[in-house]
């Protein structure tokens, strides 16, 4: 698959921005509003725009729907570099890892969801926080185990004091903003069944892509904090980043593919126009069922 067209000059401003998207269903209105948005950035600076598949999800990504995906940003009137596939970079994450194992800053981690639940006194959101149990194991007694089933945890602790406390990252809408990942725990970066986690995957490819202006959803805001962290402890570069509002379905939840919200491809199938959609939420304006998050 080859790039469409020569979108944004090579001779521009330097500006990098990219669509990332999972081909683990099809595109929402919300993805296509982040593709515009991301888009928009780098042809109003002269830029590059890269389409980037996540597809290290063996178990959900198909190949059906990489092909929705470029069907819908061509559908929506949008011209980019690409894709990359995120499965044809396994040995940049490798590299990553081993880097951090060298460090100490990860330790492999055996408990299954279950018992990591089980060892909470008290419910911590929407996704518990992992209580430590593995970082505690003794060296040689994890080394002993790596042939049982395990992922591998960024020890939070070590690694924010390798980093020390210049953790800025700018945001377009919340300005400088001081990272702090703590509260998300010793969060995973790599799984048997999944190579390298979406923190770990997309810090790397954005460093390697030369991205110098990450466009994404509000909902990933969070996430920031831990990439900026990975940033520091892997030296490498800190984009700017665009975390825009969400949109919403017409119960007021936010749009998502596990919920079956709506997809592009249904809008077109119903007569939608598809640059004629792309400019009308580019003037604010959303088709009838939906409307704008707060930001």
């Amino acid at each position: 698959m080859t790039a469409r067209g020569a979108i944004c000059g090579q001779g521009g401003s330097g500006i990098v921005s990219r669509f990332a998207p999972s081909p683990t269903g099809r595109l929402h209105l919300g993805h296509g509003w982040s593709a515009i948005l991301a888009h928009d950035l780098a042809v109003r600076e002269g830029g590059r725009f890269l389409l980037r598949i996540e597809d290290i999800d063996g178990g959900r990504s198909r190949p059906e729907h990489v092909a929705g995906i470029v069907e819908d940003l061509a559908w929506l009137g949008l011209t980019w570099e690409g894709p990359v596939f995120q499965s044809g970079r396994l040995a940049l994450y490798d590299a990553a890892l081993a880097r951090l194992r060298a460090a100490a800053l990860v330790f492999p981690c055996f408990c299954t969801r279950a018992e990591i639940a089980a060892s909470l006194s008290a419910p911590h959101g929407p996704a518990p926080v992992y209580p430590g149990t593995c970082r505690r194991l003794d060296p040689k007694v994890a080394a002993a185990r790596l042939g049982k089933p395990h992922c591998w945890r960024l020890d939070m602790a070590r690694a924010l004091a390798v980093a020390g406390d210049a953790l800025w990252w700018q945001d377009a809408a919340a300005g400088r903003v001081l990272a702090d990942p703590a509260p998300q725990g010793d969060v995973v970066l790599a799984r048997k069944d999944a190579p390298a986690s979406y923190h770990l995957a997309a810090t790397v490819d954005d460093a390697a892509q030369g991205v110098t202006d990450v466009v994404r959803g509000r909902d990933l805001f969070d996430a920031t904090h831990v990439h900026r962290l990975l940033q520091a402890v892997l030296d490498l570069p800190t984009p700017r980043y665009h975390h825009h509002g969400l949109i919403l379905d017409a119960g007021g939840e936010r749009l998502a593919k596990r919920r079956g919200s709506p997809a592009l491809a249904d809008l077109r199938a119903a007569g939608q126009d598809g640059p004629a959609l792309a400019a009308m939420l580019r003037a604010g304006r959303l088709p009838t069922g939906f409307s704008w998050g707060s930001s």
